[in-house]
This record gives structure tokens, C-alpha cells and sequence, in this order.
């Protein structure tokens, strides 16, 4: 059960059909099984996209990926180990050597496709989602989160929970200290105390690079090691630049006063650069279409004592230059993951790349909320899709890594390249034996909400005798994988 003992709620609604693909214009070639999410703990959704799901609003879905026309992968960058390519560092200069001197490039940067959200998720890329098809009230919703019906008393409580306190203790265990240690058999080879030694070094050296305090003069040890990413984000930048940027992160939610203070300004810019970059008509961008698509979200606020400060959900940070907002990144922080969601900014500005520039941005503010919770380690670019070639980009964020979508294992992109050469879809795990480890099991202990009544749908199908969901259950349990199925609640009329 999550923290504060709410629930995630949802409606599925399968995946039959085919709609408009969004990156080959395909009429009816994209598909995907996709549900309706009244309410989701950011654990819930963290472990449902490292099965391949994603969020567009309220709506979660999941591209059939051995089916739909264009595969999309799941694509996350290890943010602690990511250093800037050529063109990332080209691009972070031209970006200081606008705002100190006012100089704007005539031309953006080829890299990065700026015009393209950060995530694939675009209005046109996805079955429009439904609007909210329960109207589930929500003082109903809260009566079902903390005072659950008996039947749901025996249901397996969180499986991450122990798996979680364990990487913490390991964590601290592990942590090298000083010296050698005294425990240490005498017999042990010098060779590898040289080894674990070297490994302790760079522990420490994988650490360095995240701190947010300001870093010490370098010695002359480490004056040969390259600049950090935060080094380059701030590069040339003097004391008093010509142009003043400004980056803020605030929760999206409409109880925020600096949310609220800046929503006008998100609205207008929102529907300009859908306008001038998409190409959308007013009608298709204007403040009901910015609300359900960027503002709407089912997660529910969280914190956590090993959570960053900012605490869990979603949020908007937005780029201020000189009191104006010129750029907002859509992010949802999650326990493991920062995961970009969209990206708009002014057209005026497209010379400077703000689609990079935005992304190495949220890869070091990932860097830094680790610095307070150390799970939380990756940058997730939303999809991968190597048969769009203008999608590819996301790929040179790296160290990165794709999800196969058999095994949902994560695979190195490097390895993964050949194969999605000779074929669109690919199975990415290489170990021909290894099998999806979260593999619905038990479709009885799967959890439903029935008639304000949380209950296994074990005891759902004997209450309802000659019900015809099961299939349509089982298909939504396996998608979903045993665990979620145990703790996700299933809406059924």
C-alpha cells in the first residue's frame, strides 16, 4: 500500500483498434492498450513505465509494440554518469554566449530536433484519451483510500517495500570509508587490495561530480579530469550578463500560488508554440486542451524521509528570462527517475536549441535531487524510436538504456542498435531463457473496486457468477505485471 494508505484507481480500456501514428502519419497503424488513471502513487506509476507504459494527462498507455507500426521504446539516461557530447557542449555555449553578450545564433543546432517534445507523448501521437469516464467524486475516492472494505485485508501488501529498505542499508554499508579495514584477513593478495581499493576511488569519483555545493579548487590530481556538466551549464557565464535566466521549478497544482501566479503566461505560450511549431490550430491549443494535457495529472503528491525535498508528482520548471517565461519542462519526479513528459517554449528562441538545452538541464537537476535521494538516478526521455529518424536523438544522451519489450529488462542502447537495424521490432534481451519476472501469476489476487469495495477479483467473480470480463481482466493484469495487479485498483461497474 502506498504511503498515507491511497490507492491508485483506474478504468482499462484494451487496445483493439488502430488511430493516427504520430512520427510515420500512418492513418490507422499505431497501437496501444491504454486505461484511465483517476488517482496514482508515483511508485505505482514508476514501476507501470518501467514496463513501458506512459502518461498523456490522466490517460496511461502502453504501445503494442510487436503490432504498432512505428515500436516505441522506453528510454532512460544514467544521469550520474552522463557527460555532455560536442554538440551538448556547443549548445550549452551558445545558450551563456546569449545571455551574457546578447548574441542569438541565426541558425539552431541540426541536434536535438527542438521542435519535437523532449517525450514523445504528443497530442496526436495517442488515442485521444476519454474525458474522466467515471466522474468518481472525490471525497468518494478518499473514503475508499483510507477506510477499505475487509475483503481487501488479506491482499499482499507492497513487495517494494523490503527490497527498498534493503538497497537503503546497502547503500550505507557499502559506503567506502578510510584506510584499510581492520577486519581483513592478513592473508589476502596485494593485488586485490589494489582492486578494491581502485573501485572505492571511483565510487567516490561518481559521487564528486553530483554534489551541489560549490566544488574546491581542483588539485593537481584532479586537474586532468574533464568538467562536469554543471561546470559547462554555467561556463562563461560573468557575474552581470547582459540577459538574466532564471530556472523554477513549481508543482503543478492549482493550490500553488507561484503556479497559479504564472498559469496566464503557461497558457499563452503553450498555445503559441503549438501554433507556430505543430502547426495546431487556436482551437486545438487553447486552455482546456493546455489543462488535460499538461496540468492534469493523476499523481498524487508525496514525500518520503529518503525522498528529495521537492518531494514526488509533477511539476513545471520553468526557464524565466529577464521576468518572462520563455520555455516549461513538463517533468514527474518518481522514487527512481526523473521523466520528462513536454517541452514548449517561445519560437522566437529556437536558434538557441532549448529542446537540448532544457534536457541537459533536467539531467543535472536529476543529478541533484539524487544528491538527496540516492535511488533516484535516471533521466527518462520517454520513447525511443529508431524507426523515426528524428526521434534518434534521444539516443545520444548517454549512458543509456532501452526496455526490452518481452523481458522488460534494461539492455545498453549500444547493444541494441544492430538489432533494431534488421528489424523495427526487436526482443532486446539477448538471454534467449530470461522471461518477464513480474509475470501475471494469480489473476485472483489481482485487486478491483467494485461498488465502493476494494476485494481480489477472486472474490469479485464469485460475487458477479456469469460475468464476461475475465478475459478482458487478465489481458489488463498482465499488462500491468503481478505486483501492480496486487496493488492497483481496477474500477468495475
Amino acid at each position: 500500500m502506498a504511503a498515507g494508505g491511497s490507492y491508485s484507481i483506474v478504468e482499462y480500456f484494451g487496445g483493439d483498434d488502430g488511430y493516427r501514428c504520430g512520427y510515420c502519419k500512418h492513418e490507422n497503424g499505431n497501437f496501444s492498450n491504454g486505461m484511465w488513471s483517476h488517482t496514482m502513487t508515483v511508485q505505482d506509476y514508476q514501476d507501470l513505465i518501467d514496463r513501458g507504459w506512459r502518461r498523456s494527462g490522466k490517460y496511461v498507455y502502453k504501445p503494442i509494440m510487436n503490432k504498432t507500426c512505428c515500436p516505441q521504446y522506453t528510454i532512460r539516461c544514467h544521469a550520474l554518469n552522463f557527460h555532455p557530447s560536442k554538440t551538448h557542449k556547443k549548445t550549452l555555449k551558445r545558450v551563456n554566449k546569449f545571455l551574457s553578450k546578447g548574441e542569438m545564433p541565426v541558425e539552431r543546432c541540426e541536434e536535438g530536433h527542438d521542435g519535437e517534445p523532449m517525450n514523445s507523448v504528443d497530442e496526436e501521437d495517442v488515442r485521444p484519451p476519454p474525458e474522466d469516464p467515471l466522474k468518481i467524486d472525490h471525497s468518494e475516492i478518499q473514503d475508499i483510500t483510507t477506510s477499505l472494505d475487509t475483503e481487501s485485508s488479506n491482499s499482499t501488501p507492497r513487495e517494494d517495500a523490503a527490497p527498498a529498505s534493503a538497497e537503503k542499508t546497502s547503500n550505507v554499508t557499502a559506503k567506502p570509508g578510510k584506510g584499510a579495514d581492520p577486519n581483513r584477513p592478513l592473508c589476502r593478495k596485494a593485488k586485490d587490495i589494489r582492486k578494491e581499493k581502485r573501485l572505492q576511488k571511483e565510487q567516490l569519483k561518481q559521487q564528486e561530480p553530483v554534489s551541489s555545493s560549490p566544488s574546491p579548487a581542483p588539485s593537481k590530481s584532479s586537474s586532468n579530469q574533464p568538467k562536469s556538466l554543471e561546470e559547462f551549464i554555467t561556463e562563461y557565464l560573468p557575474n552581470d550578463p547582459l540577459h538574466r535566466l532564471e530556472v523554477r521549478l513549481v508543482p503543478v497544482s492549482f493550490e500553488d500560488p507561484d503556479f497559479l501566479a504564472s498559469y496566464k503566461q503557461s497558457v499563452a505560450l503553450y498555445a503559441r508554440y503549438q501554433m507556430t511549431v505543430h502547426g495546431d490550430a487556436p482551437s486545438e491549443c487553447g486552455e482546456s486542451e493546455f489543462k488535460r494535457f499538461l496540468c492534469d495529472s493523476p499523481l498524487e503528491a508525496e514525500t518520503a524521509p529518503d525522498g528529495p525535498d521537492v518531494g514526488y508528482g509533477s511539476f513545471h520548471q520553468q526557464y524565466w528570462l529577464d521576468g518572462r517565461i520563455v520555455a516549461v519542462g513538463v517533468l514527474d519526479i518518481l522514487p527512481s527517475c526523473v521523466s520528462s513528459v513536454y517541452l514548449y517554449y517561445h519560437p522566437d528562441f529556437s536558434s538557441l536549441s532549448l529542446g537540448t538545452y532544457s534536457a541537459l538541464r533536467e539531467i543535472a537537476f536529476t543529478r541533484q535531487l539524487q544528491q538527496q535521494s540516492p535511488k533516484l538516478a535516471y533521466y527518462y526521455l520517454g520513447f525511443y524510436v529508431y524507426s523515426c529518424p528524428k526521434m534518434r536523438y534521444k539516443g545520444q544522451y548517454r549512458p543509456s538504456d532501452l526496455l526490452c519489450p518481452e523481458t522488460y529488462a534494461w539492455v545498453s542502447i549500444e547493444r541494441c542498435i544492430s538489432r533494431l537495424e534488421i528489424s523495427a521490432y526487436s526482443r532486446l534481451n539477448e538471454n534467449a531463457q530470461a522471461g518477464d519476472a513480474l509475470a501475471l501469476k494469480d489473476l485472483g489476487r489481482a485487486l478491483v473496486l467494485h461498488r465502493r469495495t476494494v476485494m481480489p477479483y477472486a472474490a469479485y467473480a464469485r460475487k458477479r457468477k456469469g460475468s464476461n470480463d475475465e478475459k478482458e481482466v487478465e489481458q489488463y493484469a498482465s499488462l500491468v505485471g503481478q505486483s501492480c495487479a496486487e496493488r492497483i485498483l481496477l474500477y468495475r461497474a
